[in-house]
């Protein structure tokens, strides 16, 4: 069982046994992460640095941020750790170069939730990831899961770098949009989603509805979407009931439902569409998947709508998020793909109805 899963130390039991200087590359919320459990493990670190063209003089959690020429220039070998996310080529290439001259270690810390990925954990959940991995559609999709997991372990990028799909291409070879669309966006941010959809439907649709939570994000979205025939924005977040949760703002991608927080109006997808159907649905809701999911329960098991599910946010994401799924609607094909991301973020699964011989 789980053979595909070839990495069982993790990066931090590397980083822990390393006997050269350690340095956390980024600043922000996952230097925070990684720096409290460099704590709770006992690794030490022995500086900051960000990129030569960013650095002003600031200083970090008590360090000052160093630039990695300055780096260079003091200490013969040392071992990055990367805390930051980036999603463009030419940042990405940046860290694969940096790569080829030093040690670099992404180590996996949870978008949302707590806990870390390591090979004990998948252990504890072998069944439901053999599951997932034998019900996937494509030979692609498991090597796909299988590299992702294996990064989460090990933090080596290589396992990104090897499965990394253009998003063209998922919305083309395996979407398969029409002009027909009712498309549900979860997270709809400032309606950058729904351009995306709509290159691929030449501009044609017939409804969209949006959910976004976010108040400055959702005032975007109603300018971007401004004009725009049969859209229907909701200032909401997607959830499992119609009821109001907590939430913290931080207006931008990374605003999400959490235990303190403004109270904000949560909308369930079956109750916005009233019985109306769906064909194309997008999730990505920074760690409430599962209740946008179980929202959408009446909407999947009766339409069978694409899904486009983000996986990345929890732990669990990885095998609770489809086998929920297949558990709503076994009529499935269910994809994985990674789109160009250091760390794991925007791993998906793309949910397609089974074709009916």
């Amino acid at each position: 069982m789980l053979s595909f899963i070839t990495e069982k130390l993790t990066a931090w039991e590397k980083l822990k046994a390393e006997t050269r200087p350690i340095f956390i590359y980024g600043m922000g919320d996952g230097a925070e992460k990684i720096m409290r459990v460099f704590q709770e493990k006992g690794i030490p670190f022995a500086g900051i640095f960000a990129s030569d063209d960013f650095v002003r003089g600031h200083s970090f959690a008590g360090h000052k941020v160093r630039k990695l020429s300055e780096i260079e220039a003091a200490v013969d070998d040392f071992v990055i750790v990367l805390a930051f996310a980036a999603g463009y080529q030419s940042l990405v290439d940046k860290i694969v170069d940096i790569s080829k001259r030093h040690t670099l270690l992404v180590p996996d810390v949870p978008v949302a939730g707590g806990g870390l990925f390591t090979y004990d954990y998948c252990l504890e959940h072998a069944d439901e990831i053999e599951t997932v991995y034998n019900l996937l559609a494509d030979d692609y999709s498991r090597e796909v899961y299988a590299s992702i997991l294996n990064f989460k372990i090990s933090g080596e990028i290589h396992y990104l770098m090897d499965v990394t799909t253009p998003k063209s291409e998922i919305y083309r070879k395996l979407m398969h949009l029409t002009p027909n669309e009712i498309y549900v966006d979860l997270g709809a941010y400032n309606g950058d989603t729904i351009r995306e959809v709509l290159q691929y439907t030449r501009g044609k649709y017939i409804r969209i509805y949006a959910m976004e939570p976010d108040r400055k994000n959702f005032k975007k979205l109603l300018k971007n979407t401004d004009g725009m025939q049969n859209v229907y924005p909701f200032h909401a977040a997607a959830w499992c009931t119609d009821t109001q949760v907590p939430f913290a703002t931080k207006a931008g991608r990374q605003s999400a439902v959490t235990a303190t927080g403004q109270t904000i109006d949560a909308r369930t997808v079956d109750s916005v569409l009233e019985g109306r159907p769906a064909t194309l649905i997008k999730m990505d809701v920074e760690g409430c998947e599962r209740e946008a999911l179980w929202g959408s329960a009446q909407t999947i098991a009766h339409y069978t709508p694409k899904l486009m599910v983000s996986l990345y946010h929890r732990n669990e994401d990885m095998f609770s998020l489809p086998l929920l799924i297949q558990k709503l609607n076994p009529n499935y094909d269910i994809y994985i793909r990674h789109q160009l991301y250091i760390p794991a973020w925007e791993t998906n699964l793309y949910a397609v109805p089974k074709k009916q011989n």
